[in-house]
């Protein structure tokens, strides 16, 4: 079937997300904090608090640590009300960038997201001018160990999933948005655990940087964005060797 991602950019991320895991379980938690606020602390009734659930859990979070988040989440008074708010504009060389932030102070965010563009060779642009170039899909991946390629891509299948795509290390399965929840529990519920699980932007091109200073440029925006505190996700269209 039609592949629809990189591995190098599913590496490149779970290697830059093992560096920085404690940073990563407060942003876990602020999902967990939205998905509680938007449809209660239950997650047999919560679809979305199901998605993060599974999400921290793909990080190794501990379940201690899921619980408190969900209890804070649910008591009253419990600091911050986060918004979520999307950049998208363009890394070095034209590479397009969208960047998911939760965020309890729009402007100080805003500003600090555009001198990062503007600091390592690109440039904050409007809301719409990269996006059209992703699809939303549900993305999980599963280490493949010496599971069967073609078992495991019929179990998708079976479960819902839209495409299928395998390399040496890992199966990767994508779903329509709408059909993210059941496919990912129905794998779940087979006994399969997740490298990832989320609902990513897939880019429907990927584009090479040729110039070192551009991919240092690059991998610098990256590392910045990644260890700012207000952003949950990155997404790009570049292709890593």
């Amino acid at each position: 079937m039609a592949g629809h991602s990189k591995w190098s950019n599913i590496k490149h991320k779970k290697s830059r997300s093992d560096a920085l895991k404690g940073k990563m379980f407060t942003k876990i938690g602020r999902e967990i904090a939205i998905a509680v606020k938007s449809g209660g602390p239950d997650p047999a009734t919560n679809s979305k608090l199901r998605d993060a659930i599974a999400k921290a859990k793909s990080c190794n979070m501990p379940n201690d640590s899921i619980m408190r988040s969900i209890k804070k989440a649910s008591g009253e008074g419990d600091g911050a009300n986060y918004e979520a708010i999307r950049y998208e504009g363009y890394g070095p060389a034209g590479i397009a960038v969208i960047v998911e932030t939760l965020t309890d102070n729009r402007n100080r965010t805003a500003g600090d997201i555009r001198h990062l563009f503007d600091k390592f060779g690109g440039n904050l642009g409007a809301t719409g001018c990269v996006s059209y170039m992703f699809d939303q899909k549900g993305q999980i991946v599963i280490e493949k160990k010496d599971r069967d390629e073609d078992e495991m891509m019929m179990l998708a299948l079976e479960a819902g999933a839209s495409d299928f795509e395998a390399d040496e290390e890992y199966f990767e399965i994508l779903t329509e948005p709408n059909d993210y929840t059941d496919v990912r529990e129905k794998l779940e519920a087979a006994g399969f655990e997740f490298e990832s699980a989320e609902l990513a932007m897939i880019p429907q091109n990927y584009s090479k940087l040729t110039n070192p200073e551009d991919v240092e440029k690059m991998e610098k925006l990256l590392e910045k964005l990644e260890d700012h505190d207000d952003v949950q996700n990155i997404w790009h269209n570049w292709e890593q060797d």
